[in-house]
């Protein structure tokens, strides 16, 4: 299954696809077992900051370690936020980036020019949309800000980040982006947060977050019925991500919830990494299994029309 056909039948389904991050190359080979174990479908993904601010070294030792472990139908391999413009505010190359990962062997790449106008957005999502297109890989591209990765954090309560819908993406600007910008999936701002990834603060557990579902069903109508995608999946509550499925969210991002873990693990037992991976083991399956319910999603996005 491509990672076009997955997301088109996870909206169909009404499923949804988690898309683990890989902050630390040795959670690959726990994450993709846990994936296999619980017989869900899933994504493993490299953020451009996990190999600049953490240690996932590089997307190609990512797409290397993938394809040791990789379990298809299970798993497919995605390039998670390739910045136009950093979380430090700075300006990035990302179309270098995007050819490697395109040599590399990613099924699909997100660009993430969410920092830039309406109109520089659109033209840098249809710059790696051509390209990706041409190797026959999905672009995912971002809509609205979802905060959390600055370095000062939110900026202010969560609550009163819900209750304004700062950087919420706006139905209208939604409508002409999937119209212009070539990507295949959205990800969208409804009051989903990123985990802190600041030196100070990244031990911090993340705010629970909530979702405005109608605000997620009008960007779901605005886009032509596009898949739809959370960024900041950690710490939002189960009822919310099961109403956000039920109207159009086909892919949720984890991060935070199995980084902690593997952290916590190698500060109490320093070098024994077999320990820190067991915990991202089991959490990953706890996450697959108890939190988004989508423990034997591969026989659902997999099965066949009987005639």
């Amino acid at each position: 299954m491509t990672a076009f056909t997955a997301m088109r039948q996870a909206v169909e389904k009404k499923t949804i696809i988690p898309a683990f991050n890989i902050p630390y190359l040795p959670m690959v080979g726990p994450v993709v077992q846990a994936v296999r174990d619980e017989n869900s479908v899933a994504m493993i993904q490299v953020a451009r900051l996990e190999w600049v601010k953490f240690r996932s070294q590089s997307l190609e030792a990512v797409a290397e370690e993938f394809f040791k472990h990789h379990s298809p139908p299970h798993t497919l391999l995605h390039l998670d936020h390739v910045p136009a413009v950093d979380e430090d505010g700075l300006h990035v190359d990302y179309m270098p980036i995007i050819r490697r990962a395109l040599a590399a062997g990613y099924q699909s790449v997100m660009v993430d020019a969410s920092r830039l106008s309406l109109d520089e957005n659109i033209a840098a999502t249809q710059r790696v949309a051509e390209a990706a297109h041409a190797a026959g890989v999905a672009v995912e591209a971002e809509l609205g800000a979802v905060v959390g990765h600055e370095a000062g954090g939110l900026g202010m309560s969560y609550d009163e980040l819900f209750l304004s819908k700062k950087g919420f993406t706006h139905p209208d600007e939604a409508r002409r982006f999937a119209a212009e910008s070539g990507c295949d999936w959205l990800s969208i701002a409804a009051g989903s947060i990123h985990g802190a990834i600041a030196e100070n603060i990244r031990k911090q557990k993340k705010p629970q977050a909530r979702l405005d579902l109608d605000h997620i069903a009008a960007l779901f109508h605005a886009t032509g019925h596009m898949p739809l995608v959370l960024h900041g999946g950690t710490g939002i509550e189960r009822s919310y991500i099961l109403g956000a499925v039920k109207n159009g969210v086909a892919k949720i991002n984890v991060a935070t919830d199995i980084r902690q873990p593997y952290e916590a693990a190698m500060e109490t037992r320093p070098g024994d990494t077999e320990h820190a991976c067991e915990q991202v083991y089991q959490r990953t399956r706890s996450v697959l299994r108890d939190v988004l319910r989508v423990s034997g999603s591969r026989d659902i996005l997999f099965k066949t029309t009987e005639s």
